[in-house]
């Protein structure tokens, strides 16, 4: 979603990723050649949260420098996967509008709704085209917004997970192929498909990082089995309805080493039986982005924290469907 900007003065996205504890914040710099780089990635502990408290973290780091994005979180909004309307291009949020009106608990006039192409292959013409609605409470987002004006903060986009674990996935993928990548933070799993940097495919997962940490074996296994299952599910769905794109592999963001969640997949997890298995691998970010300037990150548990801000500063601009 798109909101105000102002003339960037340095090259690249810097993102701003916000929990109870504080805020994230990465700046990533694309290059005409090699990774992009990590120029900055660091988290700041709140001591108060808050525009003020925004509002000081500004003047050390001058995000007036910077094009910024924030992250909603988890419950904050809605991916939901519709029917693409065939209308003409200035209709077509007003018919989104209309479709997802009966999925929300609250008005669809106090809405903010945005809409992401689902591409389809070009042989089959005849087949129902798909699209993802973007839908947040007006309330929700205003809030958003006001926390950087009240910050005097330029704010150009707000974006969610998904859009940002694509951006990784689309460092990873090989051409032509499929990439399905599983991360996990302390509000669930999230599993991505895509191919050729668009997202097919998008499923949350009830496993939080502290339910796979569990000191209870007999639990621990428990959310272990629910993600293989999940995982499972969401593979046969993928391939009955995206036949055209070959699954590449499966890759793991980086987790703590306390987690065996690896092996655990590799042993269990298969895609349906008409597709090979899937290669099992854990993503390691030092291999496609440039950390020389923050060497810190070459830490697997430092990824892990880092994951889903790095993934907003990885953004590119959003063509509208």
């Amino acid at each position: 979603m798109r909101f105000f900007s102002k003339q960037k003065q340095q090259p690249g996205w810097m993102a701003l990723g916000f929990n109870a504890q504080g805020v994230s914040i990465a700046h990533i710099r694309r290059q005409a050649e090699g990774h992009p780089e990590v120029l900055r990635c660091e988290f700041h502990r709140w001591q108060a949260a808050g525009s003020e408290a925004l509002a000081e973290l500004s003047k050390e780091v001058r995000f007036d420098q910077y094009q910024c994005t924030t992250l909603l979180n988890l419950g904050e909004y809605q991916l939901l996967q519709v029917e693409a309307p065939n209308v003409l291009q200035d209709e077509l949020k007003a018919a989104i509008r209309w479709r997802i009106k009966d999925f929300l608990n609250y008005s669809v006039d106090d809405a903010m709704v945005d809409a992401l192409d689902i591409p389809q292959a070009k042989n089959a013409p005849g087949r129902t085209r798909s699209m993802y609605a973007v839908v947040a409470p007006k309330a929700v987002v205003q809030q958003r917004v006001s926390l950087f004006e009240d910050a005097n903060i330029p704010l150009s986009v707000i974006d969610i997970p998904e859009l940002a674990q694509r951006n990784i996935a689309a460092l990873f993928e090989r051409e032509g192929k499929g990439l399905a990548l599983l991360s996990f933070d302390s509000d669930g799993g999230l599993l991505t498909l895509t191919c050729s940097g668009e997202l097919y495919l998008s499923r949350r997962i009830d496993a939080s990082l502290q339910q796979l940490n569990n000191a209870d074996e007999t639990l621990r296994k428990q959310h272990y089995d629910r993600v293989v299952l999940e995982l499972q599910r969401s593979f046969d769905y993928f391939d009955r309805n995206y036949s055209f794109i070959t699954l590449d592999k499966l890759m793991l963001a980086p987790l703590p080493e306390s987690i065996g969640l690896e092996a655990y997949l590799a042993a269990n997890l298969y895609l349906p039986v008409e597709t090979p298995y899937v290669p099992m691998e854990t993503l390691n970010l030092g291999q496609v982005l440039d950390f020389s300037a923050t060497p810190a990150l070459n830490d697997g548990e430092a990824q892990a924290q880092y994951f889903q801000v790095l993934g907003a500063a990885l953004r590119h601009e959003e063509k509208s469907p």
